[in-house]
């Protein structure tokens, strides 16, 4: 089970993950609408881009799966677009 330093870190992680039409990061932006951890080092993150059409969805959903993976005990991160 994650701790919730963990989710802490999580988050610092996904500042890492910056918006390139903006130039801010999606935690700031509020993008970011759950990041919840299970069992198992599983993370399902939920984000909503700034427009349904965002062309950068993609983009945002790889580097946050990069990003979150960095954080210690994460093994699987899925991203879902709400």
């Amino acid at each position: 089970m994650i701790t919730m330093t963990s989710e802490k870190e999580i988050m610092k992680a996904l500042k890492k993950v910056i918006d390139p039409e903006t130039g801010i990061d999606v935690v700031t932006m509020k993008m970011i609408k759950s990041a919840k951890t299970g069992a198992k080092g599983n993370l399902k993150i939920k984000f909503k881009p700034t427009t349904p059409f965002c062309p950068m969805i993609g983009y945002l959903s790889e580097q946050m799966e990069q990003v979150a993976k960095s954080v210690k005990g994460i093994k699987k991160v899925e991203v879902e677009v709400v």
